[in-house]
């Protein structure tokens, strides 16, 4: 019984909490990027640069799945940078993820890749998009 509940009830709330968490975790990285807050000893960088393209694509693609909207194909796109950047960034560095600081850029690319696949959760602007019949309770 609680099980059932647990699957039925819990498990796609749950997952917008993730949506939810994951994404204004990672605008964090945009504001950085673009705005300086919170403040960092990199400067900003120039916006038609990688690292400025990456801050626009932190800071609204994770307003865009914070909100749950467009959560599918904004994921797929996030999910890429995210590996781009491990390749491009993190991985010359070191073989380890952990000794080249792209532990984080892993979790988000799959974390946004599962998003991509599941959806954005009950608690998304994409649910209240859809038709009332096919809309979760």
């Amino acid at each position: 019984m609680i099980i059932r509940q647990l699957e039925t009830v819990w498990a796609p709330r749950m997952l917008s909490v993730l949506r939810i968490v994951a994404a204004l975790l990672f605008m964090e990285h945009g504001t950085q990027k673009l705005l300086g807050f919170p403040p960092s000893s990199n400067p900003g960088p120039a916006l038609l640069s990688l690292s400025g393209i990456a801050g626009v694509l932190e800071l609204f693609g994770g307003a865009l799945l914070a909100a749950g909207l467009f959560t599918r194909p904004v994921a797929f796109i996030l999910s890429g940078e995210m590996a781009f950047a491990y390749w491009i960034a993190h991985a010359p560095r070191s073989f380890f993820p952990i000794l080249n600081g792209g532990d984080a850029a892993i979790l988000y690319c799959f974390v946004f890749l599962y998003l991509a696949f599941a959806g954005g959760g009950p608690w998304s602007m994409d649910a209240t998009r859809k038709a009332p019949e096919t809309r979760p309770a």
